[in-house]
């Protein structure tokens, strides 16, 4: 058996090799000029994509929906939020992606839909109605003093506050695990799940989409009884409710149903993508949802290295952290697939991420800002699994400056600044704290209007005022037309390394048996990895200062880098990255 036969990971598929962009419908561009985002608007830029280098897009949800939670709370899964558009406009998309050769994918939203959405209502009606069953309700677990009741269990909702909201008419709770207009659908319910998938899988697969990115993907089977879970946080009330939630008992059977009834949908012969947004758990648990024999999820987000610098019980506190921690993070995302029939994600940023160049990087001045965000595009490309780009971040698009609260739009972001000001006040460090964490860690800094030029007051985004402010350094050229018109951009820089690891996707796609080079070093991430008789070695210096490295042992010939010309032989300038191959 050869070598690469050993490594089942590297049977070829599209969507292993595909490089997808990610689409924050109401921020990426307005064509009516209502100051939203909308579908043609999208398909008016499908160009624009296409040079980038990119093969498929996925969409976040455009459905009907009264947006408590930017259309993760979704109405009617069959209709097109007006806003956005029609049906027929989404078809419309759709049928021109696939025209220029791109495949197009969509939010499959179905742990929880909208307190909106006609089930709900019904559920909600009466504790003898059909439906009650769909959702979970539960009595009180009592009274207190004062006659208020208590949730049924200490579940925290992700957003902030209880996970349980009462309802007056009925006495009784319904578990959110998001907002309180999310109301958590029962997979347990075979007639619930089997709706659930008819109008939120089968509708958009018969009119042509190739995939689906599985939001909150292992939430589905919960603890039986809803148990307590273990106290996590002693200083808030309700606790994180993973442990009750997350991968629990039929989570990989529920999978196993999704994947058997996509493939009825659209027969044999066309393989469908998925990609699970699970974030944590350990490899085994990993390995079980992407295994190409089990039949469940083709791949994964694990979200350990974005999740580097925030404490364990509360993401907005921010906690300290070196670039040796953050190197073993980013190679849990995808080691765990090496020598296994697994596969995985590489990415950094989407819509509940901040900007990777203000996180990982340095934005602090222009020349800072190009240089790290090239060092960024540079890491990734060569990473093995899937390539995710997030609308701006081929830009270099930064967080922005925050003066407030008050400039946060977030349902995550207010309903935590809620629970804390009243918890602890106004005026508390735990308040304080979290303001600082938000101006690092909000999810609003992904969701600003996206920058297609420096004119006018919105960018060539929208004619007219945004639902959601723009970020001011449009201005000072990160955008579009600026940045198409500079050779030595991001934007220009992005393209050349999308195209460097499609001629070399055997190594950088595929590539396998990573290992870290010098991995105690504080300012230097080098790595090596294989495929075939190749092997390739990355240096990048995450540092502003000029770094000394060495080549391992062999004949390396650098082939990609953040710097056309060669450079010191074995000095990296600040923010420098190379590629380097060598043949046995």
């Amino acid at each position: 058996m050869s070598e690469i036969q050993k490594h089942p990971e590297t049977t070829e598929k599209w969507w292993k090799e595909a490089v997808v962009y990610q689409i924050y419908p109401a921020s990426f561009k307005d064509s009516n000029g209502d100051g939203w985002g909308d579908l043609n608007g999208i398909r008016s830029k499908l160009s624009y994509l296409k040079k980038l280098g990119i093969d498929a897009v996925w969409v976040c949800p455009f459905y009907d929906s009264p947006q408590d939670d930017m259309g993760y709370d979704i109405a009617n899964y069959e209709k097109v939020w007006p806003t956005y558009g029609t049906n027929d406009d989404c078809f419309n998309l759709i049928k021109e992606a696939h025209n220029l050769g791109m495949k197009l994918f969509v939010d499959l939203v179905i742990n929880h839909c909208s307190d909106e959405h006609e089930w709900f209502k019904e559920s909600k009606s009466s504790k003898s109605n059909p439906k009650r069953d769909w959702f979970f309700w539960r009595p009180p677990k009592g009274y207190t003093k004062d006659n208020k009741p208590i949730p049924p269990n200490n579940w925290g909702s992700i957003f902030g506050g209880s996970a349980w909201e009462f309802d007056n008419s009925t006495k009784e709770f319904y578990l959110h695990l998001f907002a309180k207009g999310q109301p958590d659908l029962n997979w347990e319910n075979d007639e619930c799940r089997n709706a659930i998938f008819d109008i939120s899988i089968g509708f958009w697969l018969k009119h042509g989409v190739d995939g689906f990115r599985i939001d909150t993907a292992g939430l589905y089977s919960k603890l039986p009884g809803l148990p307590d879970v273990p106290i996590s946080d002693p200083k808030r009330e309700f606790q994180h409710p993973d442990p009750g939630s997350l991968n629990g008992p039929r989570i990989h059977e529920f999978h196993k149903m999704m994947k058997k009834y996509m493939q009825g949908i659209v027969g044999p012969d066309k393989e469908i993508f998925s990609v699970g947004e699970v974030g944590h758990a350990s490899k085994e648990v990993f390995m079980k949802y992407t295994g190409a024999n089990r039949n469940e999820i083709s791949e994964l987000f694990v979200f350990d290295h974005v999740d580097v610098g925030s404490s364990k019980t509360f993401k907005y506190n921010l906690v300290p952290f070196d670039l040796k921690e953050w190197k073993q993070a980013l190679a849990s995302s995808f080691d765990w697939i090496n020598g296994t029939d697994c596969w995985s994600s590489v990415f950094l940023e989407n819509h509940d991420q901040p900007r990777s160049v203000t996180r990982f990087g340095d934005d602090s001045t222009e020349k800072a800002r190009t240089a790290s965000a090239k060092l960024l595009a540079t890491m990734l490309v060569s990473f093995t699994g899937t390539l995710f780009v997030y609308q701006g971040q081929e830009l270099g698009c930064t967080n922005f400056k925050a003066n407030g609260i008050s400039d946060y739009e977030d349902v995550d972001a207010n309903g935590h600044y809620e629970e804390f000001t009243e918890r602890f006040g106004a005026d508390s460090k735990e308040v304080r704290g979290m303001i600082d964490g938000l101006a690092l860690m909000s999810r609003d800094h992904s969701r600003t209007p996206f920058p297609w030029s420096s004119e006018g007051k919105y960018g060539g985004f929208s004619s007219s005022k945004p639902w959601f402010h723009m970020n001011e350094n449009f201005k000072q050229g990160i955008n579009v037309e600026d940045e198409e018109n500079d050779p030595d951009s991001v934007l220009n820089f992005w393209r050349k390394a999308i195209a460097a690891r499609k001629q070399h996707k055997d190594l950088l796609v595929y590539g396998y048996d990573f290992k870290f080079y010098d991995l105690d070093n504080k300012k230097l991430f080098a790595f090596t990895k294989k495929y075939g008789d190749t092997t390739l070695f990355a240096a990048l210096n995450f540092s502003g200062e000029t770094l000394k490295f060495n080549l391992p042992k062999g004949q390396y010939s650098k082939f990609f880098g953040t710097h056309s010309d060669g450079g010191e032989k074995d000095l990296l300038r600040p923010w420098e990255g190379r590629l380097y191959f060598s043949k046995e």
